[in-house]
């Protein structure tokens, strides 16, 4: 299932440029990351993704073919992409985590036998089964943010679209995202997030595509996009830790800690 971007040119109604021939595909490896600096253009380039904005030149692609803005298009593309917020209260409506979760698929008609299932399987997904009957203004920002991705995987969608998944979370909540984003491509589905944590996104992802004023600047494997530290501070962007180490002190070129404790523990 092929999810990209084709020469997508967006600007808002007072024709500022918000987008500028954008290029993406996001089918080719399991976890895409977008970066850039504030205003770059990432959170557009979601809700466009999504069907939400429709661009002014250029497509969305789905299966190589463009996206069509009808009603039950739209509604069939958003049970194959989803998007989750930054902030999990725009996308929590109900006051119970099972009825929150089991709303769009009673939308969709489906039986209560599978809505049950449906809704214990993303609750799993997410380490959220003993949250299911819980009231929603009980849970902390960290589980309403596993309240919010359930809902997205209960449709069973292809893609799942995440803007800044590990903000507001504690080290705790961090590892736990990290977790349910391996775990989430690992059953073959693709996950697109932006982040303004450069770390998350080199540990993570398989591809980057880093944008600049609406463009995209470069694109590339994570361990040798960031090398560049010079591109990176003129966008706006720290290097991750691991890589200015690697630059600094000469030491391998780690993809996470349990590599370089790892490469640690054979050296001693």
């Amino acid at each position: 299932m092929t999810l990209s971007v084709q020469a997508v040119d967006f600007a808002y109604e007072d024709g500022s440029p918000v987008l500028k021939r954008v290029a993406m595909n996001f089918a080719a490896h399991p976890v895409v990351g977008v970066v850039g600096a504030n205003g770059c253009g990432k959170s557009t380039l979601f809700k466009l993704l999504l069907g939400l904005y429709r661009p002014h030149h250029g497509n969305v692609l789905w299966q190589g073919q463009p996206l069509t803005y009808a009603k039950k298009a739209l509604f069939e593309h958003r049970q194959r992409v989803t998007l989750v917020f930054q902030e999990p209260e725009q996308q929590i409506f109900y006051t119970d985590v099972f009825d929150d979760i089991a709303f769009s698929l009673r939308n969709l008609g489906v039986d209560d036998t599978e809505i049950q299932r449906r809704v214990s399987d993303a609750l799993s997904l997410v380490d959220g089964q003993n949250l299911i009957n819980k009231p929603v203004q009980y849970l902390s920002y960290g589980q309403k943010k596993r309240v919010a991705i359930a809902g997205a995987l209960v449709l069973d969608s292809q893609y799942l679209l995440l803007d800044e998944p590990t903000a507001g979370l504690d080290p705790a909540g961090t590892r736990q995202m990290k977790s349910l984003i391996e775990r989430f491509a690992a059953l073959g589905k693709h996950v697109v997030m932006s982040s303004h944590d450069i770390n998350l996104i080199y540990e993570l992802c398989d591809y980057v595509y880093v944008m600049a004023d609406g463009e995209v600047v470069s694109e590339g494997k994570p361990d040798t996009i960031f090398l560049d530290r010079v591109a990176m501070e003129r966008i706006g962007l720290a290097q991750p830790w691991l890589v200015q180490m690697h630059q600094a002190l000469g030491l391998p070129l780690f993809r996470n800690e349990q590599e370089m404790h790892s490469y640690a523990a054979l050296t001693k």
